[in-house]
């Protein structure tokens, strides 16, 4: 496993800008190692995309209660998630504003306040300072002043979404445009029926260029692909969908489910702020994304039956969901460090839902599952091929990858306005 890549001493920010000169003139193709590689771009993707897209936090019936918290982790920083004393949710800072140290170490829990362990300051749970011992002494001193740092917050169908730019692009408005086709499925009272995170040793830009493309998908998913249309090219595929969309309102007795639409990318409304749908077929007599294709718990939100489709989402530039009538499935993918990425998956049941009786959390997770464990061996191989001296980036797939072409196109255009 590749989990280290060598520091490239003559590495500055004029190269990275040369690069990046030099790789926009080549779109439609795969990137040069470098931008894989490279601790000075890293940093600048850190500081000019991470840190000012909006990115996918947790869910609501995580902190179902007031002192209810979790953490959310991305690269070296984290930000505590927390129900305050008055029902508010925040989005905390985890750093003390004395020195700096972690006021909260446990990733989820109860607390009344964050106490920093090295010189006690404590901190209620809506980021406020409560006390600075003995800090009274410090003229002009006023604990208003040192309160959490906050990161902005916005709540959506559940979904709890973050952004440490105080100046972010509006997210509320993109994510309204999602509200029909997403709220189907009740996201705000459903039950989270397990998540998982794997490891992946890769760059982050590797995995979300895989998950973006299903050009592998017919040699890399065998499973997966014997279900989704999605593995074939339009043209073969487009009779399936459209007779899958004629039949969705019927079927599911919901309108507005097919709606597609792309504001992602550098079409997005605002920086960070992507917002993606569409809907398409699974293979006749196929219902849902299971291990036979067959139901594995009840119907979600609203939908009174199933019409053989699967919702496709996408929620700023990390986050996305397939959604299928009985079951919905988050992945968020998480960059720490320029050779690892989380790739949390969370499956999504309907909320009164009860485990062992109404569904089996095995069958519930078993495709994704094991399409992410295929994905992490494609992904970690990858990785190993392009940091190789000797590889040479060859040309996307016009069709089967343009979504990588809109991602990279994005990328490094966000790198070179901010060079």
């Amino acid at each position: 496993m590749m989990k280290f890549i060598a520091t490239d001493v003559t590495d500055s920010k004029d190269k990275m800008k040369a690069m990046v000169a030099e790789q926009l003139k080549k779109k439609g193709f795969a990137i040069n190692p470098y931008f894989y590689r490279s601790h000075v771009t890293y940093q600048a993707e850190l500081e000019n995309i991470l840190f000012k897209s909006w990115l996918y936090a947790g869910h609501i019936s995580q902190i179902p209660n007031n002192g209810d918290y979790f953490l959310f982790e991305l690269a070296e920083d984290s930000i505590i998630i927390s129900r305050d004393q008055n029902g508010e949710v925040q989005a905390l800072m985890n750093i003390c504003r004395h020195r700096g140290a972690r006021v909260c170490e446990e990733h989820s829990g109860n607390r009344k306040t964050f106490v920093c362990p090295y010189h006690g300051w404590v901190f209620n749970t809506d980021g406020s300072l409560k006390m600075a011992r003995a800090m009274e002494m410090k003229e002009g001193f006023d604990p208003k002043d040192y309160g959490l740092k906050k990161a902005r917050l916005e709540i959506f169908e559940g979904l709890i979404f973050v952004n440490t730019d105080p100046n972010a692009a509006d997210f509320k408005a993109p994510l309204e445009k999602l509200r029909v086709p997403l709220s189907a499925y009740d996201l705000p009272n459903a039950k989270i029926a397990h998540s998982h995170t794997y490891k992946i040793d890769a760059n982050w830009k590797l995995a979300i260029e895989n998950y973006q493309e299903c050009y592998h998908c017919a040699t890399s998913h065998r499973q997966y692909a014997k279900l989704h249309s999605l593995k074939d090219l339009e043209e073969k595929s487009a009779p399936i969908n459209e007779a899958m969309h004629a039949r969705s309102e019927a079927m599911t007795g919901l309108p507005g489910l097919t709606v597609d639409f792309y504001e992602a990318c550098n079409y997005a409304n605002g920086f960070g702020a992507d917002v993606y749908h569409s809907r398409y077929a699974l293979y006749d007599d196929f219902k849902t994304g299971s291990r036979d294709g067959q139901p594995v718990a009840p119907l979600m939100g609203s939908f009174k039956g199933y019409d053989g489709g699967a919702g496709d989402f996408q929620m700023g530039p990390l986050c996305f969901m397939l959604n299928y009538p009985d079951h919905c499935v988050l992945y968020r993918f998480t960059p720490r460090g320029l050779t690892q990425t989380d790739l949390e998956v969370v499956w999504f049941v309907k909320g009164d839902a009860v485990e062992g009786k109404d569904y089996d959390k095995d069958e519930v997770t078993y495709l994704w599952h094991h399409t992410t464990l295929e994905d992490e061996y494609i992904i970690t191989r990858n990785s190993e091929g392009v940091n190789s001296h000797f590889f040479e980036p060859g040309p996307y797939h016009p069709e089967f990858e343009e979504p990588c072409i809109e991602f990279i196109d994005w990328y490094l255009t966000t790198l070179h306005q901010s060079a």
